[in-house]
């Protein structure tokens, strides 16, 4: 399956494609030094085949280049984050109690 990430700052979010088409999108609000998460999703005929976490890891990578902290508002990017520590650094330290994620 061919699939790409693009960023597409102009609507606050980044989009994951196959072939040609679009599949599904993660929205984001920058705030300050950080990208608060709100929403991923999906197009129904393209579940199931790990789209999402490949999407999720592609926006906190570009994130993280980018040199800003994560606030996980979105439900999967919260769960993916609380999984792999590695994301889990991205969350600022006073973020993680408040989104009842573990210290470190």
């Amino acid at each position: 399956m061919d699939t790409r990430v693009d960023h597409n700052a102009a609507l606050h979010r980044y989009e994951i494609y196959v072939g040609d088409e679009l599949a599904g999108f993660a929205t984001y609000e920058d705030a300050g030094a950080n990208r608060a998460f709100v929403h991923t999703e999906i197009d129904a005929k393209f579940e199931g085949k790990g789209l999402a976490k490949q999407l999720i890891r592609d926006a906190l990578d570009d994130t993280r280049a980018a040199g800003l902290g994560v606030l996980p508002f979105c439900p999967f990017v919260h769960r993916f984050v609380s999984k792999d520590e590695d994301y889990l650094a991205l969350v600022p330290t006073w973020a993680r109690e408040r989104l009842g994620l573990p210290a470190a």
